[in-house]
């Protein structure tokens, strides 16, 4: 067994709460991503997970066994970094092997994790090579790989692509999910990037000041988030979020790809014009507010042109403008 289980966690660090009552379930060999801005708790949420920081209260549970008090090595976790934290003077092969040797794994049981680990990474002609001969995205996998080596049922990661290129992070975002899908692993892994969370999670644990502001599947999170939070902190470019006319309490939520141009809509002004190939991002002005709104392909609309909106009502996401949660949606953990 190898769900992570959280329940009502705190971290206080003097009066300053980091990580406020969080609770969640991640089910045995799933993906599931912490989300959120800088400053949200999900780091300091997965440092409490790995045992680095201590839960001011709450229960962390891993494998069906009470963690909360056990030091890192007693969790059956492993961590990849976003620093990579790679030594300059040792090998490939040796940067991987390093844990394994701390602990004490004979001679035997090393190699054959190495090769397993490197033929997974695709890092065996590449061995003897130093972290300085690598390129980032090699690099990362030398990370990947002392994770890997380590053979434990839950693995745990930082921002772990923040520090390379667009390409690059696209494909290691492929190279991750594929490895733990191949490896049956339980990965908790944190970003800001909603697009990682998107494409790569079997489940998101979007979090906001501490607390968590929706837990669910990445389609859950898109078709009906909770919060206004969440529904623009999910989506490029974000949903529009409109105050509403009748001056009812209520905040009117549009995706920009559910908004079409046809007569007879809400009266608006084109801004700008932003032209990404595949589509096209029209930012427009209606009655003082700004709408987004994304049309497929190229368009010959240029700024200062009048258009009218139009969304069906099946489309319509309404919130609370006091409370900014969904109406008729359940209360976050």
């Amino acid at each position: 067994m190898s769900a992570v289980v959280l329940e009502s966690v705190v971290k206080r660090w003097g009066q300053t709460v980091a990580v406020d009552r969080v609770s969640f379930t991640a089910t045995e060999g799933t993906l599931v991503v912490l989300l959120g801005p800088s400053g949200c708790g999900k780091s300091t949420t997965l440092r409490l997970i790995a045992g680095l920081e201590t839960a001011t209260e709450g229960r962390i549970v891993i494998g069906g066994r009470d963690v909360t008090r056990r030091p890192p090595s007693e969790r059956g976790v492993s961590m990849v970094f976003q620093s990579y934290a790679l030594f300059p003077h040792l090998s490939v092969a040796e940067n991987i092997m390093f844990g394994l040797r701390v602990r004490n794994v004979d001679k035997p049981e090393r190699a054959r994790r190495l090769a397993r680990a490197a033929e997974l990474l695709g890092l065996t002609p590449l061995l003897d090579r130093k972290p300085s001969q690598l390129s980032g995205g090699q690099q990362q996998r030398v990370a990947l790989g002392r994770a890997i080596v380590a053979e434990t049922p839950v693995c745990l990661m930082d921002e772990p692509l923040s520090n390379l290129d667009a390409q690059l992070r696209q494909e290691m975002r492929h190279e991750i999910r594929t490895l733990q899908q191949k490896l049956r692993v339980t990965m908790l892994y944190v970003t800001h990037d909603q697009t990682e969370a998107m494409t790569m999670a079997d489940q998101v644990v979007v979090m906001r000041d501490g607390r968590i502001e929706q837990d669910g599947p990445p389609a859950a999170l898109y078709n009906r988030p909770a919060t206004t939070f969440v529904a623009r902190f999910v989506g490029t470019p974000p949903m529009n979020l409109l105050e509403d006319a009748a001056g009812d309490g209520r905040v009117l939520g549009v995706r920009p790809e559910d908004i079409t141009l046809s007569p007879g809509g809400v009266e608006a002004a084109v801004e700008s014009v932003e032209y990404l190939g595949a589509d096209t991002i029209l930012a427009c002005r209606s009655g003082g507010q700004r709408v987004l709104v994304r049309l497929a392909g190229q368009s010959a609309l240029q700024p200062g042109a009048r258009v009218a909106l139009n969304w069906a009502a099946g489309a319509r996401h309404l919130f609370d403008k006091a409370s900014g949660r969904r109406m008729n949606a359940p209360a976050a953990n």
